[in-house]
């Protein structure tokens, strides 16, 4: 039976006053008690001076700047990666730089991070680099800093993952998340980090002089905002109230037609209307179609397509990522398949109960699509998710999802520090990692994982609970209250957006696309009918017989030929 609990939190007196009955609830369940906290104006932005390291690296790149030094800069192969390599490498053009380049590791050649062998080919291009400036990536780069300072390298490190045990001897670290540093927003994605770093740059080479020495006009950093939206909301980071703020500035741009001509022509390219953009679009519409760049091919199409003041290149370009994202799907779907096939034979094995982390691998499995399939196994079996894939050398590539309340990179710490060499590499965060070990260890990583999971994992985290803001009574079914709703974001990882739960009764049910449902239904109260779908539905149960059912769904706006009406997006469904 589905578990349902429903948010804590009551209206304040400012809030009931401000805003709409329904809207001030759900506010209210997010721990919203002040409309100032909503209020998203970029003079609320926390400041940069306390992020530690910032002076140093700001110093590095002013002299690099002056002196015409080669910066280069060293990316990730995700959304994040692929906006804060875009954005540093467009804000340091246009604070003079003229000698400045990107280099993003193919994920299957290098791997992630700065890494010796990524030195040593940065060494190899035709301009030798002076200064490495590494976005998303770095704070376990040892081995890579240590080989750039051995060829007479600057290095600077702006990342947002979670620091190890110690920090790379870099001549400046960037970083919320390294020991000591007192900025407060943990959360703030990497392509957040290098905004800061950016924003302080500019401020104080406006402060020395610079740009009128150069003759140039100091850039107005606002106009990367449509990056920043797009990496953060992408990286699935938490939108407390700084995130918001950039995500919010950023989705304002881009509805006025103001983002990069790559983001508008992915937005085409993916059917959305530009002016009624959602944040959910950036993450699952938008995030996506880069991804695939770095999943199967090269970042560098979505870097390109992301920095271009083409428009006609950004639309060559972003169609190529839409055809890479077809492509990724595909293979997505078929792993995910295979993979839920063996959970099921596990569950018939194991008697209907499975281990507390569940590891897969297949040696044809793509190790580029094992990040997304680890989430799709979580999200059905509610279970931390270990895909892996053959990478190089006889060691096997993995990615990690967990679920709230378990942190993955905490466990696999625990288990390297138990089990010394068992694990090649790792890193990441709570909810996510990636690591890499030899095939031939496969079942006694399995078997460490599972025994410290056992210790430290607690049943009740594995039963799915759905959380929503209670019931709607049949007057808040309305279309300006499913506008309102949607309206009233930036919603996302953290700040979730509005979800409900119900019994209605089932007029009509329909497969459509294959495995999606769409269902008619009445609303209890007053017999009004409501359309709805559901997707990736679980055909063995749907379509049935029954007459009724118990919902979790999201208040949304279908429009269809010019005419909007009200759809529930279906999170859950039970019939009754």
């Amino acid at each position: 039976m589905m578990q349902i609990k429903q948010r804590e939190g009551q209206p304040s007196p400012n809030l009931s006053a401000a805003f709409d009955p329904l809207l001030a609830r759900v506010y209210a369940q997010r721990g919203i008690e002040d409309p100032q906290q909503l209020d998203y104006g970029l003079q609320h932005l926390t400041p940069y001076h306390t992020m530690a390291g910032m002076q140093a690296a700001v110093m590095i790149l002013a002299t690099a700047i002056a002196e015409q030094k080669h910066i280069l800069i060293v990316g990730d192969f995700d959304c994040d990666g692929a906006t804060s390599t875009s954005l540093a490498y467009l804000a340091l053009g246009a604070m003079g730089a003229q000698r400045v380049s990107f280099l993003v590791p193919n994920r299957f050649s290098f791997g992630y991070g700065l890494s010796p062998p990524l030195v040593d080919a940065a060494m190899d291009l035709e301009a030798k680099p002076d200064v490495i400036v590494t976005v998303d990536n770095g704070i376990a780069s040892h081995a890579g800093v240590d080989r750039a300072h051995a060829l007479g390298l600057q290095v600077i490190v702006t990342d947002h993952h979670l620091a190890g045990d110690s920090l790379p001897a870099a001549d400046a670290i960037v970083n919320p998340n390294q020991p000591g540093c007192e900025f407060p927003h943990k959360s703030t994605a990497g392509v957040g980090v290098i905004f800061y770093v950016m924003s302080a740059l500019r401020r104080h080479l406006q402060e020395q002089g610079w740009f009128d020495q150069a003759g140039i006009s100091a850039p107005n950093m606002a106009q990367y905002l449509d990056l920043v939206a797009l990496g953060t909301v992408a990286d699935l980071v938490p939108l407390e109230h700084n995130n918001r703020i950039l995500v919010a500035q950023g989705l304002a741009r881009i509805r006025r037609g103001l983002a990069r001509p790559g983001i508008l022509a992915l937005i085409q390219h993916a059917g959305r209307d530009v002016a009624r953009l959602q944040a959910t679009d950036m993450g699952f519409v938008l995030g996506p179609r880069l991804n695939a760049a770095g999943r199967l091919d090269d970042m560098s199409v979505g870097i390109e397509c992301l920095i271009t003041n083409d428009a006609a290149r950004a639309q060559t370009l972003a169609a190529q990522l839409d055809q890479l994202n077809q492509e990724r799907r595909s293979i997505e779907g078929e792993m995910q398949e295979q993979a839920s096939a063996v959970v099921n034979q596990l569950l018939d094995a194991e008697d209907r109960e499975l281990p507390a982390c569940v590891c897969l691998y297949q040696p044809d499995w793509h190790e580029g699509v094992v990040g997304i399939v680890a989430s799709r196994i979580k999200e059905r079996w509610h279970r931390p998710a270990f895909i892996f894939a053959q990478g190089d050398g006889g060691m096997l590539k993995g990615s990690a999802r967990s679920v709230p309340g378990f942190h993955i990179r905490d466990a696999l710490a625990a288990v390297d520090a138990k089990h010394p060499g068992l694990i090649d590499r790792f890193g990441g965060h709570a909810m996510a990692a990636g690591l890499s070990l030899s095939e031939e260890r496969l079942q006694e990583f399995k078997q460490a994982l599972n025994d410290y999971a056992n210790d430290h994992l607690d049943a009740a985290l594995l039963e799915r609970v759905w959380l929503t803001d209670g019931c709607l009574q049949a007057h808040d079914m309305e279309l300006n209250q499913a506008q309102l709703l949607r309206q009233s974001g930036p919603w996302g990882q953290g700040f979730d957006a509005p979800s409900f739960h119900g019994d209605f009764g089932i007029v009509q049910q329909r497969i459509v696309g294959q495995k999606h449902l769409k269902l008619v239904l009445a609303e209890t109260s007053t017999g009004s009918l409501l359309d709805a779908i559901c997707f990736n539905i679980d055909l063995d149960v749907w379509p049935n017989t029954c007459g009724k059912a118990r919902l979790v769904y999201k208040l949304d706006v279908n429009e269809f030929r010019g005419r909007q009406s009200v759809q529930l997006m279906v999170d859950a469904i039970e019939p009754l």
